[in-house]
């Protein structure tokens, strides 16, 4: 079983192929969940706030408007981390991550 840090724990949102892989290696709370079921299962995770971190399947963007999408990307407490769906190569790198959630640029 993964251990969660401090004093949160580690929540996935997604399709099926993403809920169950995190579900396998550890994460209890994984959620098969999609479009605006998912979207309010977020929601309601991270006003909960038992999670330090929520890993959310990137599909779900298409279904928040621009206010929330900034919300949910700049929200430190949880950290919200899309994943990306297999054989879809829209990975965020790891300086992109920094300047959006720490407004940090690693490129300088």
């Amino acid at each position: 079983m993964i251990k969660e840090s401090g004093k949160g724990k580690i929540a996935v949102i997604g399709e099926r192929n993403i809920s169950l892989g995190f579900k396998l290696i550890g994460i209890a709370d994984s959620y098969d969940e999609e479009g605006q079921t998912g979207i309010k299962l977020l929601m309601d995770l991270m006003n909960s706030k038992e999670y330090s971190m929520i890993l959310v399947s990137e599909s779900f963007k298409e279904h928040m408007d621009r206010k929330l999408l900034s919300t949910v990307e700049t929200s430190t407490n949880p950290l919200i981390m899309f994943i990306p769906l297999p054989g879809i190569r829209n990975e965020e790198s790891l300086s992109e991550l920094a300047k959006r959630v720490l407004g940090i640029d690693l490129n300088r």
